[in-house]
C-alpha cells in the first residue's frame, strides 16, 4: 500500500498555516478537482478530490491536526488489540470520510452553492442536512503519575454526555407514536422563496421555522426525554493509557462521544494526558534522566552502585575509579517505550560527588595524612580572631 502524501503538501500550505489559510486552500482545490467540473478526466479528479477532502478533514479540526502533527496520517499504532474494550484499542488512527461522506467539515452542497451559485452536481443539500450526522466529540483531561506514564495504566473516568432515550429509542416521540413529515417544508427542513427583482428572479432558502430544520414534527413528545430523543447521563468509561505516553499527548476513544442524529455514528472521546512531575526522575524524549549522589571515596576508588529504576527495581552499575562530579552514565533500554515504534529509550544518570560537611577526629586525621602523601597542602583548622 502506497504511503499517503503529507496533508499539508496536498493542500499546498505550510505546517504553520492558519485555519483561514487551510480553508481557503481547500475551497480552491475542491472547486478545481470536483468530478462534475472535470467530465473528461473524472476518475483522476475523483481521486484528487478524495485526497483533498481527507487532508482538509484532518487539518481543519484542531484535535485531529494536533494528532496528525504528532503521529502522522496513520496515527499511533499497537495500543490494544482489535475488538477490545475500546473497539480498535486505546489509540486510533483517523478514518477517511471518502468521497460520498464529507464528515465534520460541513455540507459540500453549501460550499459549491457559494462557489457556483447553485446546487452543484445535482445533489440535494437538504436531504444531506436532514440525513444521518455524526455526534459531537468530547474532550477531557486526565492526570497520571510519572510511573504510570512509564508503565502504562488502565483508569476509569466519569464523563457527561447525551445517550439515546430508552423509552422512545431516540425518536423523541411518545412510545406507540412516530414523528410526522413537516407539512410546511415537506420534510426538507428548508423553505424556499422566489422573489422578482430588477436582476431577475432571486431564490432564497431559510430554515423551516415549523420544524426548526429537522423535517419532522413530533405531535406527542416522549415524556422521558421531552421530545429530544436523548437524555443526559454520566457513564463510567475505562481508558487504557499506553506505556510511554508523554505529557499533553492525547488518547482517542472512537464512538464514546455524543450520539449521532438520525442514525449517524457517535462522536469520539479525546483524553489529553497530564503527567505529574517526579521528585527524582525527569524525561527527555524517551530517555529517563536522574542524579545519583556518591561519596568522595566511591568517586576516588570506584564503586558498584544500585541505581533505582522508574518501575521500582534496581540496576547494579559499576563506576570507574577517579569519577568526577557531573559524569554521565548510560543504562541502555531502560527508558520509555516509544508509542509509535518498537524502540526504547535509555536511563541516563549523572553522578554528584558529595563532600562531607562534618568529620570525626579520626576521619580528619586520615584525610590529612592522605593529603600529605599526595603532596597537597593539608587543611588548616580555623582559629579564633586572637589565636
Amino acid at each position: 500500500m502506497a504511503a499517503k502524501r503529507d496533508y499539508y503538501e496536498v493542500l499546498g500550505v505550510s505546517k504553520n498555516a492558519t485555519e483561514d489559510e487551510i480553508k481557503k486552500a481547500y475551497r480552491k482545490l475542491a472547486k478545481k478537482y470536483h468530478p462534475d467540473a472535470n467530465p473528461n478526466n473524472k476518475e483522476e479528479a475523483e481521486a484528487k478530490f478524495k485526497e483533498v477532502n481527507e487532508a482538509y478533514e484532518n487539518l481543519s479540526d484542531p484535535q485531529k491536526r494536533r494528532m496528525y502533527d504528532q503521529f502522522g496520517a496513520n496515527g499511533p499504532q499497537g495500543f490494544g488489540s482489535q475488538g477490545g474494550p475500546f473497539g480498535q484499542g486505546g489509540y486510533y488512527s483517523y478514518s477517511s470520510s471518502g468521497f460520498d461522506n464529507f464528515g465534520d467539515f460541513g455540507d459540500l452542497g453549501d460550499i459549491f452553492s457559494s462557489i457556483f451559485g447553485g446546487g452543484f452536481g445535482g445533489r440535494n443539500s437538504s436531504s444531506k442536512r436532514n440525513g444521518p450526522s455524526k455526534g459531537a466529540d468530547l474532550n477531557v483531561r486526565m492526570e497520571i503519575t510519572f510511573e504510570q506514564s512509564y508503565l502504562g495504566v488502565e483508569k476509569e473516568i466519569v464523563i457527561t454526555r447525551d445517550e439515546e432515550c430508552n423509552h422512545c429509542h431516540g425518536t423523541g416521540a411518545k412510545p406507540g407514536t412516530s414523528p410526522i413529515k413537516c407539512p410546511t417544508c415537506h420534510g426538507t427542513g428548508q423553505v424556499t422563496q422566489v422573489q422578482n427583482t430588477i436582476l431577475g428572479q432571486m431564490q432564497t432558502t431559510r430554515t423551516c421555522s415549523a420544524c426548526h430544520g429537522t423535517g419532522e414534527i413530533i405531535n406527542e413528545p416522549c415524556e422521558n426525554c421531552h421530545g429530544k430523543g436523548t437524555v443526559r447521563k454520566q457513564p463510567k468509561i475505562k481508558v487504557k493509557i499506553p506505556a510511554g505516553i508523554d505529557d499533553n499527548q492525547t488518547v482517542v476513544l472512537r464512538g464514546e462521544g455524543e450520539p449521532g442524529k438520525k442514525g449517524g455514528a457517535k462522536g469520539d472521546l479525546y483524553i489529553t494526558v497530564k503527567v505529574k512531575k517526579h521528585s527524582v526522575f525527569t524525561r527527555k524524549g524517551n530517555n529517563v534522566l536522574c542524579e545519583i549522589p556518591i561519596t568522595i571515596t566511591q568517586a576516588t576508588l570506584g564503586a558498584e552502585l544500585e541505581i533505582p529504576m522508574v518501575d521500582g527495581s534496581k540496576e547494579k552499575y559499576k563506576i570507574p575509579e577517579g569519577t568526577q562530579t557531573g559524569s554521565k552514565f548510560n543504562i541502555r533500554n531502560k527508558g520509555f517505550k516509544s508509542i509509535s515504534s518498537n524502540s526504547v529509550g535509555d536511563f541516563i544518570f549523572t553522578v554528584t560527588v558529595q563532600t562531607p560537611k562534618r568529620l570525626s577526629k579520626e576521619q580528619r586525621e586520615l584525610l590529612v595524612k592522605l593529603a600529605q602523601t599526595m603532596n597537597e597542602q593539608p587543611p588548616v583548622k580555623k582559629r579564633g580572631l586572637f589565636g
